[in-house]
């Protein structure tokens, strides 16, 4: 869940951002929560530093404070938290050039004569920010790269259940979450390129161990996340039974 911060010093404009704030959230389901709602910067940074996180902060500029203007906080948030999202929501708008010479990389830069356009501007930015987390996620993630037949295919590793040798000699068949792509491979060396996520647990079958959902220890069948079966061998069964264990603790 990502944090976000408000810093304004007028109790009404804080109300109505964190209202705004926390109705989009909930409507739109962000995996965010408002942790912060205050009119001091070192509150703020307090709070920033003991959650630790990647945050978002919804900053008043002129803050009337004799330490901090919202660009020196921006500042001392940046040495913190170096990749959140830094939003100035202000009555001053010929100040946003400010935030290029203070070097914040502000994601956006509200006016708030306008309520209306404020909380549009609101919503605009919790928008922008899930799509780019969402995006980093994507980049992250690891891939399983196949030809099939005259495509290039990328899945991602964790959306596959297993593979499955073939009718054909050579053959393959990926089981994955959105469905099944037969190619030319070997178990063997699959197993040795995908690491320990993928159990070869039996001599046509190599599955992917965090989508394993129950065993069925008497048919000696395995049953994934999305009701598929597979076969295990008796002497992958105390793995199994091990690595289960450890999935649940955790």
């Amino acid at each position: 869940m990502i944090p976000v911060y408000l810093c304004d010093d007028e109790p009404s404009v804080r109300r109505a951002v964190r209202s705004e704030l926390e109705k989009e959230i909930l409507i739109s389901g962000y995996d965010m929560e408002v942790v912060c709602d205050t009119g001091s910067p070192r509150k703020l940074l307090d709070a920033a530093r003991e959650n630790g996180k990647r945050g978002i902060y919804f900053l008043d500029v002129d803050l009337k404070d004799g330490k901090y203007t919202g660009f020196t906080l921006g500042q001392e948030i940046r040495r913190e938290d170096t990749r959140g999202f830094l939003v100035y929501v202000t009555a001053f708008g010929e100040l946003a050039f400010e935030t290029f010479r203070y070097k914040l990389e502000a994601l956006d830069y509200i006016v708030k004569d306008d309520p209306e356009e404020m909380f549009r501007g609101i919503r605009r930015c919790l928008n922008v920010i899930t799509e780019r987390v969402q995006n980093e996620q994507e980049e992250d993630r690891p891939y399983f790269t196949v030809k099939f037949m005259d495509t290039v295919r990328h899945i991602p590793v964790d959306d596959i259940l297993y593979f499955e040798t073939g009718g054909k000699s050579h053959r393959i068949i990926l089981h994955g979450i959105k469905g099944n792509i037969d190619f030319t491979g070997s178990i063997r060396e699959l197993q040795k390129s995908l690491g320990k996520q993928f159990l070869r647990v039996h001599r046509a079958y190599l599955a992917n161990v965090r989508h394993i959902r129950e065993l069925d220890v008497r048919d000696k069948k395995i049953v994934f996340t999305n009701g598929e079966e597979c076969f295990f061998s008796r002497k992958v069964k105390n793995e199994l039974f091990r690595l289960l264990d450890l999935d649940f603790q955790t």
